[in-house]
C-alpha cells in the first residue's frame, strides 16, 4: 500500500482538478449543447424511438438525407456491450466532462509511470497533456468520441513501452485494451493519426535494439504489438468492416462522376479548408498570437479601448482570429513553459526516442499546415493509403500536443536529476531565448512575423464595402486593435516562461527541494492552461439539461405534419439551414439533414438538383401569394420522387407554416418506359430530360428482362402497407409485369423478396431503388438486416473472450510471483 501510495494520491489530486474545472454545472445538472450534439441527437431518434419500442436495433434510418445506414450514426452493437462497461470502470462512474478530462490525464500519467517516472513527474506531465486547450475546445463542441479516442492513445502507446521493456504479457495485453477502447470510441480519424506516431516510435525501439545487440527481443515485441492490434480490430469488428463499407459509398469514397472527382476520396480543397498558418502555428507559444476564436472583436473590452468609436460597428462584425482557417473555436495552445521545456530536452535528452519525437512533432506541424506547404500534403493526399479520406488537416497537430509535452517532461527529469553544469547552463539559456526571447519580440512588435491583416477573404470584404478614403484609417485601427490581442498573450507567456525558468534554475542549483520544485511548477503550467481554457469552456456556456425538450419542441408546421397517417413521407425544411440540422429528423423523415460522410449520390443531387429547386419553390410560392395548387409539378420534380411530402416554410413573422405538396409521388410507383445510360454522369443528367413519374433512368449495368412499355400503369398500383426504417411491405396489383421506382435510397445490403422469393433490387434514377414485379397481385417485402453483422459480432466476441483469458493468466502470473 505503502508503494502505490504517491499514485493513489496524484490520481485523486487528478480526480480534484477535474471535478473543479466543471463545478459548478457538474452539480447542478447542467450540460453543454452545440450544434453536433443537437445533431446527432436529432439523427438517432428514430433508431432510438425503434428500439426502445422493439428491442432490435435498426441499420438503418430514413430520418435524414431520405435514409442511410446507422453505421455512423448509431454504431452500437451487443460486443461492444463489454468494452463500454470496463470505459466505465476506467473512468471511475465520473459524472460527464468531468470524466472525459480525467481519462485524458490518467493515460497519459500511465505512460509516464511505465517510461519510469516518479508520480511527481508523471502528475505534472499529465497535466500538461489532459489540459491542452485544443481538448477544452472539443468539449464545447461537442467532439466528445474524438477527445475519448485521443484519451486511449497515451495508454496504448504505454503497452507498446511495456512491450519493448519485456514486459510481453502485461505490454501486449494493455496494448489490445486500449487500442479497443480507442476504436470503439470511432474517430478514426485520430487512430490513424497516431498510427504515424507510433510508426516513429517502433523506429526509435529498432534503432535502440540494434544498438544493444537485441533485434531478436524487437521482433518478438514488434509480433506481440502486431497481434494486439490485430485482436483490437476484431474486437471492434462490427463497426470497422460496416464502416468500412460504407466508406465507399460516400463522400469519402469519392464520385463516381467523371471529371468532378476522379480520386477515392474527399475532394482536395475540401480535406484542406481547415489548414493551419504557417505564422498561426506559433499559437503553441503564444494562444492568442492569431486573434483567439472566430469571435466579435468588439467582445474584448480590453482590444477595443484602442478601437476609434466610430467604427464599433464595424468591429461587432469583424473577427477576433485572423488565422488562415475560415473559422476556429480558438487555438491549440500547448503552454509557454512546456514549450520552454521541450526546446531544452531537445538539448539534454539523448538516444533514439528524442529523434523519433522530434520527428514526429515536425510531421504534424507540417501535416497540418495543409494547402499552406502543399508539396507534403499533396504527396500524402495522392499517396499515402486512406489520408484523402478525412478532412480537416489541421487536425493532425493533436500529435505535437502530444509529443511536446511528452519529450518536455523527459527533459525535466534529465535537468533536475543532474547538477548545474555547462551544457545544463548553455540548454537554459538557448531555449529562455527562443520561447522568452520570441515573446518579448511579440510583446513589443505584434506584426513582426504575422499580420494581423493577412486574410485576403477580409481585406476583400472590406474593399468592397468601405469607400476607399476611410479605408486606411479602418485598417490602421483593427490592426490596432487586434495587436493589442497578440502583445497581451505574449507579455503573458514571456511572464509564465521567466516564472518556470526562475524556479527550474532554483531546482538544479537545489536551493530548493525537487518535491517542491515540481509542485510549484505543476501549479503554473495549470494555472496558465486553465486560465486560457476558461476563454473558451467557461461556465456560462452550460444550460439546464431541460433544452433537450426545448429544443425539440414541436412547431405548429411539426404537428400539422404530425398529424397526417399516412407511415412513410419526407419533409424538407426551409426554415433551416437545410443540410447543416437535425432537428428537422427528430420528428420527420427529412430530405435534408446533417452528417460529415452522408452518400456521395445524394451529394451529387443536392449539388445538382435539390438546391435549385428549392429555389424555384420559393420563387413560384410568392409569385402565386402561397396558393400550392398552381405551382407545377415540374417545378420539384427531384423532390416530388423523393416523396417530400411537406415543405416547412417560415413566414414573416418567423412562424413555421407546412405546406403539402401535391406532387409528391408516393412510396413507390410503376414506370411505362425506362431509359438506359452508360456511365453515372448519363443517370444524373438525364433526370432533368425525362418525366420521372412514368419513366426511369437506368444504368445498363442493370439487366431487366420485363417489357414493361407494354404495361398500362393507370390499372396498376402499389402501397406500402408496412413501415419500419429496416422493413417495408408493399401490396402490388397490375394486368402484366412491370418495374417499379421505390422512392427509397438504394444501398447495397437491402434484400427483397416477391411474395417470400429472393430478387433483385435495381438502382434507378441515380439515387432510389427499382424492382420488377410480375404481373398479378404480390406481396413486396424489403429488408436491411445485413448478415454480416453476424459473422463479425461472433469474430468480436471470440476476441473478447481471448483478451479476458489472457487477462486471467497475466493476474495468475503475477500473483504466482508473489
Amino acid at each position: 500500500m505503502k508503494k502505490y501510495l504517491p499514485d493513489l494520491l496524484v490520481i485523486i489530486t487528478l480526480i480534484i482538478i477535474s471535478f473543479i474545472y466543471f463545478f459548478p454545472a457538474n452539480i447542478e445538472d447542467r450540460i453543454l449543447f452545440q450544434h453536433d450534439t443537437a445533431a446527432g441527437a436529432g439523427a438517432g431518434q428514430e433508431v432510438k424511438e425503434y428500439y426502445e419500442k422493439t428491442g432490435e436495433r435498426s441499420r438503418w434510418t430514413n430520418s435524414l438525407f431520405g435514409g442511410m445506414p446507422t453505421y455512423q450514426i448509431a454504431p452500437t452493437y451487443s460486443s461492444s456491450e463489454p468494452i463500454k462497461l470496463i470505459q466505465s470502470i476506467y473512468s471511475l462512474f465520473l459524472p460527464p466532462y468531468v470524466w472525459h478530462i480525467f481519462i485524458m490525464m490518467l493515460g497519459f500519467y500511465l505512460l509516464l509511470r511505465c517510461l519510469k517516472l516518479p508520480p511527481s513527474y508523471a502528475g505534472l506531465g499529465s497535466i500538461a497533456w489532459g489540459f491542452s486547450s485544443y481538448f477544452f475546445i472539443l468539449i464545447g463542441a461537442g467532439h466528445l468520441w474524438k477527445l475519448i479516442t485521443l484519451a486511449y492513445v497515451p495508454p496504448t502507446i504505454a503497452g507498446i513501452v511495456l512491450t519493448f521493456r519485456k514486459k510481453y504479457l502485461w505490454g501486449g495485453l494493455t496494448t489490445a485494451l486500449f487500442a479497443s477502447l480507442q476504436l470503439y470510441s470511432n474517430h478514426i480519424q485520430m487512430s490513424y493519426y497516431f498510427f504515424f506516431l507510433i510508426v516513429f516510435l517502433l523506429i526509435g525501439f529498432f534503432v535502440e535494439a540494434k544498438k544493444k545487440n537485441e533485434l531478436t527481443h524487437f521482433y518478438k515485441s514488434l509480433s506481440i504489438i502486431f497481434l494486439a492490434g490485430v485482436f483490437s480490430l476484431a474486437i471492434n469488428s462490427s463497426n470497422l468492416y460496416h464502416t468500412y463499407q460504407y466508406s465507399k459509398e460516400t463522400m469519402r469514397g469519392g464520385s463516381e462522376l467523371i471529371n468532378e472527382n476522379k480520386s477515392k476520396g474527399l475532394d482536395k480543397a475540401y480535406i484542406t479548408q481547415w489548414s493551419y498558418g504557417v505564422g498561426e502555428t506559433l499559437n503553441l507559444l503564444i494562444p492568442n498570437y492569431a486573434g483567439g476564436a472566430s469571435i466579435p472583436l468588439s467582445k474584448n473590452s480590453e482590444a477595443m479601448r484602442k478601437a476609434n468609436p466610430n467604427y464599433t460597428g464595424l468591429f461587432s462584425q469583424l473577427s477576433q482570429y485572423f488565422g488562415e482557417q475560415p473559422m476556429t473555436a480558438g487555438p491549440v495552445y500547448i503552454g509557454a513553459f512546456i514549450i520552454f521545456l521541450f526546446i531544452v530536452a531537445l538539448q539534454v535528452v539523448k538516444g533514439p526516442y528524442k529523434w523519433a519525437l522530434l520527428t514526429a512533432t515536425i510531421f504534424s506541424i507540417t501535416l497540418a499546415w495543409g494547402k499552406n506547404f502543399p508539396l507534403l500534403t499533396n504527396f500524402f493526399i495522392d499517396y499515402i493509403p486512406l489520408y484523402n479520406k478525412f478532412r480537416a488537416v489541421s487536425s493532425i497537430l493533436v500529435i505535437a500536443e502530444f509529443t511536446i509535452p511528452l519529450l518536455a517532461i523527459l527533459g525535466l527529469k534529465e535537468l533536475l536529476s543532474n547538477k548545474l553544469n555547462s551544457k545544463n547552463k548553455k540548454a537554459l539559456f538557448i531555449s529562455f531565448l527562443l520561447t522568452a526571447g520570441l515573446s518579448l519580440l511579440i510583446a513589443v512588435k505584434p506584426d513582426l512575423f504575422y499580420s494581423s491583416l493577412h486574410s485576403s477573404q477580409e481585406l476583400l470584404m472590406l474593399q468592397q464595402s468601405i469607400p476607399e478614403e476611410y479605408l486606411n484609417s479602418i485598417l490602421y485601427n483593427l490592426q490596432e486593435v487586434r495587436s493589442v490581442l497578440v502583445s497581451r498573450d505574449a507579455w503573458r507567456s514571456l511572464f509564465i516562461i521567466s516564472i518556470g525558468g526562475g524556479l527550474l534554475y532554483f531546482g538544479i542549483k537545489k536551493r530548493v527541494t525537487q518535491k517542491w520544485i515540481l509542485l510549484s511548477l505543476s501549479l503554473l503550467v495549470l494555472a496558465d492552461l486553465w486560465s486560457v481554457n476558461k476563454r473558451y469552456l467557461y461556465d456560462d456556456m452550460f444550460v439546464d439539461s431541460s433544452i433537450k425538450k426545448e429544443l425539440f419542441t414541436k412547431s405548429k408546421a411539426d404537428i400539422t405534419i404530425l398529424d397526417d397517417n399516412d407511415p412513410n413521407f419526407r419533409v424538407l425544411n426551409f426554415a433551416t439551414n437545410t443540410f447543416n440540422e437535425n432537428n428537422t429528423s427528430y420528428w420527420h423523415k427529412s430530405i435534408g439533414g446533417y452528417h460529415a460522410a452522408k452518400l456521395q449520390r445524394y451529394q451529387d443531387l443536392i449539388d445538382k438538383y435539390i438546391s435549385n429547386e428549392m429555389q424555384s419553390y420559393v420563387q413560384s410560392l410568392n409569385e402565386f401569394e402561397g396558393d400550392v395548387s398552381k405551382i407545377d409539378r415540374t417545378t420539384t420534380p427531384i423532390l416530388n420522387m423523393l416523396n417530400a411530402k411537406y415543405f416547412i416554410i417560415p413566414t414573416q413573422s418567423n412562424e413555421m407554416l407546412a405546406f403539402k405538396n401535391q406532387n409528391h409521388q408516393g412510396n413507390a410507383w410503376f414506370v411505362s418506359e425506362y431509359v438506359k445510360v452508360d456511365s453515372p454522369n448519363d443517370e444524373l443528367s438525364s433526370l432533368q430530360r425525362i418525366n420521372l413519374t412514368t419513366q426511369a433512368v437506368i444504368n445498363k449495368e442493370y439487366k431487366i428482362e420485363t417489357p414493361i412499355n407494354q404495361l398500362d400503369i393507370k390499372d396498376s398500383r402499389i402501397l406500402l402497407t408496412s413501415y419500419k426504417p429496416n422493413e417495408l411491405i408493399y401490396h402490388s396489383k397490375s394486368s402484366k409485369d412491370g418495374l417499379v421506382v421505390f422512392s427509397e435510397i438504394y444501398y447495397p445490403g437491402w434484400k427483397v423478396t416477391i411474395d417470400d422469393k429472393p430478387s433483385e433490387l435495381i438502382r434507378a434514377n441515380y439515387i432510389l431503388r427499382a424492382l420488377e414485379i410480375p404481373a398479378g397481385e404480390h406481396i413486396i417485402k424489403m429488408e436491411f438486416k445485413p448478415t454480416t453483422i453476424k459473422v463479425t459480432e461472433s469474430l468480436a466476441w471470440g476476441a473478447l473472450s481471448l483478451l479476458l483469458l489472457g487477462f486471467i493468466i497475466a493476474l495468475g502470473c503475477t500473483f504466482k510471483k508473489k
